[in-house]
């Protein structure tokens, strides 16, 4: 079994690279969930033979010991055809105290194991017998023989134990490795926004795995019908229209857990953008949550009195912008970033044609 410590660099580019670039709002520096420091992202890519192509991606919150320093987080669900595991005591309490993980469906239960592992190991957690791992999936089993189950949780808890700040790597990669989306390659994509000064100076990213279906739009542009390849092009046929996609963002502003559900909720209406069509065997999930110290659930924090730092709903609207662009552009960057794929039974996810994409949006391309 092939799994490389990390996949070789693609030249495809970027959104803005092409001159995409949704939105009003800059972005950070790195233009990825890792603008929001501490948040550090890994991958774990398997590839083998020519059936096995997927992979395992972690988001951890931040470096400390995440179980005792946990932090307020919100779920907003689009259509509900998936398995998030741990979503429940998500909306229960308001708060993550794992990394999240996401990864292929029939790998979930492989993925909670890592994070147990993971967490159990933990100086400081020698006493903990309940944890929640927190685990996101899509189904790869067009391009990776998913019945295999060839993940297990020694290999998973590679993308945990690798995760790093810096440049999150897009495309074809970690979780990524065999998703599909708009009948296109989808993978891993990754954007941020921050806010101006006068506006609090917050930073917001966003991390996807695109695996879904529709119409796919660019900047409010028909692409996907001018491609040819779309959601019910051939009267009944309502396989591009399925698939899942997990969403997930991180800010450095000081919110509450009831404020992150509706920051959450902000992350569909960037999929809508992109024409995504909800379908009934589609799974749209989006997690938001929160860094900023002075909202994180500590040992001390969990037992005091006190009142939490909050920010109030009156300045909270540029947030939601800024959600929305950036978990548009993160899901342009999977598209755009992945490379072709052949895999289980001779299937190919071709990439999406750059050239003839950039001619349907009136660019003028110098690409090859």
């Amino acid at each position: 079994m092939h799994i490389p410590q990390k996949t070789n660099p693609t030249t495809r580019p970027r959104a803005r690279a092409l001159g995409i670039a949704p939105g009003i709002l800059p972005t950070g520096r790195l233009n990825a969930i890792t603008d929001v420091r501490p948040v550090k992202v890994g991958h774990v890519t398997v590839i083998d033979g020519d059936d096995i192509r997927t992979g395992a991606t972690a988001i951890l919150p931040h470096a400390d010991n995440v179980y005792q320093n946990k932090v307020p987080a919100g779920i907003a669900v689009g259509n509900g055809y998936g398995k998030l595991a741990g979503s429940t005591q998500i909306r229960e309490l308001g708060e993550i105290e794992t990394p999240i993980v996401l990864t292929n469906t029939l790998c979930v239960p492989r993925a909670a194991d890592a994070i147990l592992d993971w967490v159990l190991t933990l100086s400081g957690n020698e006493a903990v017998t309940t944890v929640n791992p927190v685990v996101g999936e899509t189904n790869d089993g067009r391009l990776n023989n998913i019945r295999k189950r060839v993940l297990t949780p020694e290999i998973i808890r590679r993308a945990i134990d690798r995760a790093a700040d810096g440049s999150v790597e897009e495309g074809s990669v970690g979780a990524g490795t065999g998703s599909m989306a708009f009948g296109w390659k989808g993978g891993i994509g990754s954007s941020s926004r921050r806010l101006p000064k006068s506006l609090g100076g917050y930073t917001l990213g966003a991390l996807v795995q695109s695996n879904f279906g529709g119409v796919l739009q660019i900047l409010g542009k028909p692409v996907g019908k001018a491609l040819g390849r779309y959601f019910l092009k051939d009267s009944l046929d309502n396989g591009d229209g399925d698939g899942s996609i997990m969403m997930v963002l991180a800010t450095d502003a000081p919110l509450s857990d009831r404020n992150l559900s509706r920051l959450a909720r902000r992350a569909l209406f960037g999929l809508a953008r992109t024409g995504a069509s909800f379908s009934n065997g589609s799974g749209d999930y989006a997690i938001a949550f929160s860094v900023a110290d002075a909202v994180r659930r500590t040992p001390k924090r969990r037992r005091a009195r006190s009142a939490i730092a909050d920010l109030p709903n009156e300045l909270i609207s540029a947030l939601f912008q800024g959600a929305i662009e950036a978990t548009e552009e993160a899901i342009l960057n999977s598209l755009f970033k992945a490379t072709t794929i052949s895999g289980y039974r001779g299937f190919i996810g071709e990439a999406i044609p750059l050239k003839r994409m950039l001619t349907v949006l009136g660019g003028n391309s110098t690409l090859p």
